[in-house]
């Protein structure tokens, strides 16, 4: 059975940081494609980064966050981690984990992704 939780969000001053990680059980073994999704208020859910374990851990972000966001997985640990710079208040939002796989490729359609943590809440103020 797949178990993410994922912890680290709170409250941050516009321009600050922020660490996320999701610590995943043995069920997600095979789960070689690890995401972070943002559902912002009032939008959908979006896909802002992922990392394929299994592909020299290739990652690719959303537009929105490419270079101020950095996903990484430590092995070891079987956790993902997500960390948020120079952060702007379009940025708020529950972050969820979640995991695909054995895949080729990361999508991006949530729709695709078998598990999904309960979310952490970041506020940007």
């Amino acid at each position: 059975q797949v178990q993410l939780v994922e912890s680290g969000g709170g409250s941050v001053q516009v321009g600050g940081s922020l660490r996320l990680s999701c610590v995943a059980s043995l069920g997600t073994v095979m789960s070689n494609c690890m995401a972070w999704f943002r559902r912002a208020p009032g939008k959908e859910r979006e896909e802002v980064a992922a990392i394929l374990t299994t592909s020299r851990n290739s990652t690719s972000y959303a537009r929105s966050v490419k270079g101020r966001f950095t996903i990484s997985h430590d092995n070891a640990k079987n956790t993902l981690y997500l960390q948020m710079n120079n952060l702007p208040p379009e940025d708020t939002g529950m972050y969820y984990c979640a995991v695909d796989g054995p895949v080729a490729f990361c999508s991006d359609y949530p729709s695709d992704f078998g598990g999904w943590g309960k979310g952490t809440q970041v506020t940007v103020s």
